[in-house]
């Protein structure tokens, strides 16, 4: 018998200079970067708050608040990876994920794979389950601005019963 659950996530950051730019724990060259308490991969986090919803964990806040200093300038990649072994212990596996980054700039496509390859490594799966796609929002809204990024995810998981 096979439990199967679904989460979505979403997260939102604005864009600062000053700051190095990680989207799906790369990081790209820009002249900006995401602000946020960590390194603020705005995708990591979607995908984080997805996974943690199909196991009706609450979110990464409630994870990993932003109080707490521990958490100051972390990489995003390790706090998904704390997520992804909250998902090993209670017996739940990545069925496939597909997240959308909503960003009018830089382009996204040139880096896509190297994101597909290291969330795949960190979640233990094949690449080929992971999706990523990326939009602009044809210049309207705080996207479209260039003020912020966001993305939005969703995951399947399972988990085999005996």
């Amino acid at each position: 018998m096979n439990s199967i659950r679904i989460g979505i996530g979403y997260d939102v950051h604005p864009l600062i200079e000053g700051r190095k730019l990680y989207i799906g724990g790369v990081e790209i060259p820009h002249e900006t970067g995401l602000l946020g308490h960590s390194d603020a991969d705005v995708l990591l986090h979607a995908i984080a708050d997805a996974i943690l919803g199909a196991l009706g964990e609450g979110d990464i806040g409630k994870h990993f608040p932003d109080t707490d200093e521990r958490y100051k300038d972390i990489s995003s990649v390790a706090l998904l990876q704390e997520v992804a072994d909250l998902a090993q212990r209670k017996g739940y596996s990545l069925g496939n994920l597909d997240c959308v980054l909503l960003a009018q700039r830089p382009k996204i496509a040139p880096y896509i794979l190297q994101m597909r390859e290291t969330i795949a490594a960190v979640l233990h799966v094949d690449a080929a389950v992971v999706n990523i796609k990326a939009t602009t929002t044809e210049k309207l809204g705080f996207v479209g601005r260039e003020e912020g990024m966001a993305a939005e995810a969703v995951v399947l998981l399972y988990q085999s019963m005996l």
